[in-house]
């Protein structure tokens, strides 16, 4: 075995050992999660001035939530991996859309003086913070049933993603020692807290006080969820008096794979090309000299949309592009600016994620830049599915597909 081979393989064995013990022997497991608790997180909390009075119980109560999915080399990462991909269609069905826009209409009636004032300060429009708030928690009604630091402590200690957890336990330890009650460290199976679904960093970076009564309370005041999403989205590069995009049409000689944030033209540009929005009407961004982006996020088999700036801000919630255009879209129905998508999301082939995986890194190995090969379909992916298609005289449909897969194989 060469030296790099043999050190890769001491490196997997080294991410793969609590894993091992884990389901082995969970009592070994147990023994080797509580001496990190105390050898590494108690220290570090320590130094981030948690005191022992809060420290010790804390910790103490900490167990390994053996329910949690995609730990590291378990059963529930690999059938996470053989899990379907969810087509876009899926993401807009069942009347999610709607019930959210509905939502949203009667909250921004019930707190217009509140979201008024909010948008002044942050530069948020209130249908956005408000539409956030129910794609997140349903308007606060969704069970949080995970504790918070159970949650972040298993996933520190077990996930491929030990770094950013281990931070998210320490930020939720100086929660405890701001005050915040152990009883509201109730999460989703991700470690989110509250109404705005925020992770424990987040909380104590953007939690806003909305209802002036000097605390900042995302678990029972409306007014503080709203200020607190609104804060995150100014703090990550909220522009105000921008829209976050419009859905379009695009002639058919125009790539699909001109899609991404690093691909932007100006309105004027796009407008030259024979892009117009999806009513017929010109493109409304304000100033033709301003970058949009395409976003096409099932390739030719869905609507296209232009984008500004901003739905890249929304993207910072949850890194999704689906998710952008959900909330979005949510708040323009809402505010009366939209009536929803006017082109269909149409079937896509069924995949699993092993297969999108499997096109990744036969891209990959062609020396293309498809964002790792994760068998989820994002923007990397697609385009470069696009260019792949063209290159080798194949109709362009930026998506993954049974027929790429085999074409890819040849």
């Amino acid at each position: 075995m060469s030296r790099r081979r043999a050190i890769r393989f001491a490196i997997v064995l080294g991410l793969l050992a609590p894993w091992h013990g884990f389901a082995q022997n969970p009592a070994a497991t147990g023994n080797e999660f509580r001496a990190w608790l105390r050898d590494d997180i108690a220290p570090a909390a320590a130094a981030r001035g948690v005191p022992p009075s809060i420290l010790g119980p804390a910790l103490a109560g900490i167990s390994l939530d053996r329910r949690l999915q995609q730990l590291l080399g378990g059963q529930s990462a690999g059938a996470q991996h053989q899990a379907e991909f969810r087509a876009p269609a899926a993401y807009f069905a069942a009347g999610r859309l709607a019930a959210v826009a509905k939502g949203t209409v009667s909250r921004l009636s019930r707190h217009a003086a509140l979201l008024a004032r909010i948008e002044r300060e942050t530069g948020v429009p209130g249908a956005i913070a408000v539409a956030i708030w129910g794609r997140e928690s349903d308007f606060g009604a969704a069970p949080l049933p995970h504790d918070g630091l159970n949650v972040l402590a298993t996933r520190a200690f077990l996930s491929d993603r030990r770094d950013l957890f281990r931070e998210e336990l320490l930020a939720a330890l100086v929660m405890l020692a701001n005050g915040v009650p152990a009883s509201r460290l109730k999460s989703s199976s991700a470690g989110a807290l509250g109404q705005p679904q925020f992770l424990p960093s987040s909380y104590l970076a953007f939690a806003a006080d909305g209802d002036g009564d000097g605390s900042r309370d995302i678990w029972s005041s409306e007014a503080d969820t709203l200020a607190s999403i609104a804060q995150f989205l100014k703090a990550k590069g909220w522009v105000a008096g921008r829209d976050w995009g419009e859905e379009v049409t695009t002639p058919e000689p125009l790539s699909c794979a001109f899609e991404g944030p690093d691909r932007g033209r100006s309105v004027a540009e796009w407008e030259a090309a024979g892009v117009r929005r999806a009513d017929g009407k010109p493109l409304t961004e304000r100033g033709k000299s301003l970058q949009s982006f395409l976003v096409r996020p099932a390739g030719r088999h869905g609507p296209a949309f232009l984008v500004t700036p901003v739905f890249y801000v929304l993207k910072q919630y949850n890194e999704s592009d689906l998710y952008a255009l959900f909330v979005g879209m949510a708040g323009d129905i809402a505010a009366g600016r939209s009536k929803g998508f006017m082109s269909p999301w149409r079937p896509v082939d069924a995949m699993l994620r092993s297969d999108i995986a499997q096109i990744q890194r036969r891209l990959e190995a062609q020396g293309y830049d498809v964002g790792g090969a994760d068998g989820l379909a994002g923007y990397k992916t697609r385009r470069s599915i696009g260019e792949w298609q063209r290159r080798n005289g194949m109709a362009e449909t930026c998506f993954p597909s049974k027929a790429l897969l085999a074409a890819l194989a040849r």
